[in-house]
């Protein structure tokens, strides 16, 4: 795959842990191609990491295809 390729694959992982008496999300993406692993402290971070990924690629893919209906 290359960079401008409007395609991401991802392994998600994610566990609970005990953080000064209370649950927390713990997550981590691994790239299936490179094998490289992303780990987050909670799911706001791994939220904002997707949004950075996909935010110029839904930019595009309006541009490209302006009668797509995204409901």
């Amino acid at each position: 795959m290359n960079k401008n390729s409007p395609y991401l694959a991802y392994m998600l992982r994610l566990w609970q842990v005990n953080h000064q008496g209370s649950p927390v999300w713990r997550a981590s993406l691994e790239s299936p191609h490179t094998g490289e692993r992303k780990g987050f402290a909670d799911i706001k971070h791994l939220l904002a990491f997707l949004q950075e990924k996909t935010a110029p690629a839904a930019e595009i893919n309006r541009t490209d295809n302006p009668t797509t209906n995204d409901q």
